[in-house]
């Protein structure tokens, strides 16, 4: 799909450099790409203390699964 997009041109080409990438398409999609993983790692944070666990789970036993 192609779009048009006013992307400020200072701040590509340094995001192109530090990222080594080889074409302004490629800048563009790895840092779509890590900014929807740090904002689902933000959402799973979210879960922190409302997760209910077993106390009855033996960790280690899982461990050693055949």
């Amino acid at each position: 799909m192609a779009t048009n997009l006013a992307i400020d041109d200072k701040l590509l080409n340094e995001a192109l450099k530090v990222g080594h990438f080889k074409s302004k398409k490629d800048t563009v999609n790895t840092a779509l790409r890590e900014f929807i993983q740090k904002r689902r790692q933000k959402d799973i944070l979210s879960l922190f203390g409302t997760i209910d666990f077993d106390a009855k789970y033996d960790y280690k036993k899982a461990r050693n699964r055949p």
